[in-house]
């Protein structure tokens, strides 16, 4: 066995160190100086200033606390709306708003089911027996009997072979977009797309491209330049997903998606597609099964659909439905799933029982696409207000022929219209949108059509909306 001397070992170290870079060396001697400096460098400690108590008082009677939101100016329309348009009672064909009844074309019941005796009932029988809620999150004892029954209600009806539920519609696309799309990853866009799903593209943390409203070819140019930056690059685009957002029927427009032409640029492109069909779902196609139906497109062409249960199923919250594998991924990181308590079961038996009726009855969605129809035909040629809107979307705008440069003072204007034709019976909303939305909407009076308006109403709520907008636009 070999002896290595001290000696030996004390000169190879000495003959490494004259061999070393001297940019090694004086990095080396660096750290050394600072560590000694930090061990023999007292500790920080600032003397303490004493104060006296006229001091104190000066300085507590000059402080001002910065606002927690900005401050709202007094003429904003949404305060008129909230003082002088209260509604008592529920909110069916009719509102009651101020005592005065109207015909309702201003909220979102599009099946007429808010007010259906079956549903009510089914949801009463719920609240009997488990009360109003788990106050836990699906994962941690949230989940009831009633949640799988309508996950697998719903997948059944859309032909998917997964669903899941979701406790609020605002955060169900909010929470499912970042569930999959992360930072890195593209999502084009289009730029008419609703509030809820901004914030989901914000919160997905990716690279945003938007398209403009309902134009494939924008959206053909983006896709073919991002074919060709990821060309340069082969190893980044291996791990780039690419993701195609948009809705059904967009709410701040009215206006039909031409999903044949993005499924056919989803396979040629490689990208995956997110498709929103709050408004759809009840109302497009034969039987009420959404924008796949009403384009003859098989469900397994879009990777996954998200809409809420607010707008044709008298209910609150919202559901995802696509491939199995998809669905459980949200279980699992759909921040709107995880740390939500679940839906308050009475809402799932009142959703549950609307999709029943809707399943064994599809005069119901007949009637409702017979007064989309009817409204446009009613509401076109206005003087002075341009109808938008697919016939046979539910939601619909009507917006100045001739606006002004200045939204706030069309926003007045309409509001008058609105104004009157509440006294007349009819109730109108203006649309409001918050500041910083990405694209933000013109103007306009929207139209939310229910399926139990018959001619005759529809004939009122055109010749109020006529005679109100004479009043407002052309009388001297």
């Amino acid at each position: 066995m070999a002896i290595v001397s001290p000696t030996w070992e004390f000169t190879e170290m000495i003959h490494a160190i004259f061999e070393a870079p001297t940019y090694h060396l004086f990095f080396e001697a660096i750290l050394i100086i600072c560590i000694i400096k930090l061990l023999f460098s007292k500790s920080y400690n600032p003397e303490k200033t004493i104060l006296t108590e006229k001091e104190k008082s000066d300085l507590i009677a000059d402080w001002v606390p910065q606002p927690l939101v900005p401050k709202t100016r007094e003429d904003h329309p949404l305060l008129d709306n909230l003082r002088n348009n209260v509604i008592s009672g529920k909110a069916g064909k009719y509102l009651t708003i101020q005592g005065r009844q109207c015909i309702n074309i201003a909220t979102f019941n599009f099946l007429g089911m808010l007010g259906e005796k079956c549903v009510e009932d089914a949801a009463i029988g719920t609240l009997l027996r488990y009360g109003v809620g788990s106050c836990g999150p699906r994962a941690f004892y949230g989940t009831m009997d009633v949640h799988l029954d309508m996950e697998d209600k719903m997948r059944r009806f859309l032909g998917a072979e997964s669903a899941i539920l979701y406790s609020y519609g605002f955060a169900t696309v909010a929470s499912a977009i970042p569930a999959y799309s992360k930072r890195g990853d593209v999502i084009f866009c289009d730029a008419g797309v609703c509030f809820s799903i901004q914030k989901g593209l914000l919160a997905s943390r990716s690279v945003i491209k938007y398209f403009r409203h309902n134009d494939m070819d924008h959206l053909t140019e983006l896709l073919i330049e991002q074919e060709k930056e990821e060309q340069k690059n082969p190893k980044k685009a291996r791990i780039t997903r690419k993701f195609v957002v948009v809705e059904a029927i967009y709410v701040n427009h009215g206006d039909i998606c031409p999903l044949p032409k993005i499924i056919e640029l989803k396979y040629k492109y490689k990208v995956r597609v997110f498709l929103e069909e709050s408004l759809s779902i009840g109302v497009l196609g034969r039987t009420g099964r959404g924008l796949s139906e009403y384009y003859d497109v098989s469900i397994d062409d879009i990777d996954f659909l998200v809409a809420t249960l607010e707008n044709s199923f008298a209910s609150a919250g919202g559901f995802c439905a696509g491939k199995k594998y998809i669905v459980d991924h949200q279980r699992l990181n759909g921040y709107g799933y995880c740390f939500s308590a679940s839906q308050p079961p009475l809402c799932v038996s009142a959703a549950c029982r609307a999709l029943d009726m809707i399943e064994q009855d599809n005069s119901i969605i007949e009637q409702c696409q017979r007064a989309c129809k009817l409204t446009s035909k009613m509401l076109r040629d206005i003087d002075g207000l341009d109808l938008h809107g697919a016939e046979e979307s539910p939601v619909k705008h009507l917006r100045l022929t001739e606006p002004s440069d200045d939204n706030d003072i069309d926003n007045r204007t309409l509001q008058r219209i609105a104004d009157i034709a509440i006294k007349e019976g009819v109730a109108l909303t203006v649309t409001n949108y918050l500041a910083d939305e990405y694209w933000m909407p013109k103007p306009s009076i929207r139209i939310a059509v229910n399926r139990k308006l018959v001619p005759e109403d529809i004939e009122k709520v055109s010749s109020v909306i006529r005679k109100a907008t004479q009043e407002v636009l052309f009388s001297t």
